[in-house]
């Protein structure tokens, strides 16, 4: 398993990816191809055997300095069962792009229990705060068409120490 920023030709293996997974939003290939771009430094691509099998897309809020915003973790099918979501985590992490970081927010559905369980697991090995509120919601911004999204955040992480863990 490999990790590494993405680049401009990641864009439609990343949509593919994506696309494959039931628990994740589609975007359009295009807003795949910004993220690999404008966004490489705060997203990681993961391959095995030359294929992409995850995909962290982050970045860095403007408003929020020390905030990292979780966007989507991807990890195909036959690389689960791996720690692949919290390795790529810890890969974005090493990165001096987030040499600043000292929380870490995301917004997961209720029943989205991979986000949640991934999220917990991070929470306890930094020792930290695992907050959540409702943030988007179903009627007052999705129109009724989408579940709530729950605020997640979680900290204080020391990027540094938690990167180089185990």
């Amino acid at each position: 398993m490999t990790f590494r920023r993405p680049t401009s030709t990641d864009g439609a293996a990343v949509w593919n990816l994506i696309g494959g997974l039931d628990a994740l939003d589609d975007n359009s290939m295009y807003c795949n191809l910004l993220q690999c771009t404008h966004f490489a430094e705060t997203c990681v691509v993961a391959e095995l055997d030359g294929d992409v099998v995850g995909w962290v897309s982050a970045y860095l809020p403007p408003a929020k300095p020390g905030t990292l915003f979780v966007w989507q973790v991807a990890v195909a099918p036959q690389a689960r069962g791996r720690g692949l979501a919290k390795s790529m985590l810890r890969n974005l992490l090493k990165r001096g792009a987030c040499e600043d970081v000292t929380h870490m927010e995301s917004t997961i559905t209720k029943d989205n229990e991979a986000s949640w369980a991934l999220f917990r697991s991070i929470a306890g090995e930094i020792e930290g705060d695992l907050n959540h509120n409702p943030h988007f919601r179903r009627d007052q911004h999705f129109d009724g068409e989408h579940a709530t999204e729950h605020l997640v955040r979680i900290g204080p992480i020391e990027s540094e120490r938690y990167a180089s863990a185990a």
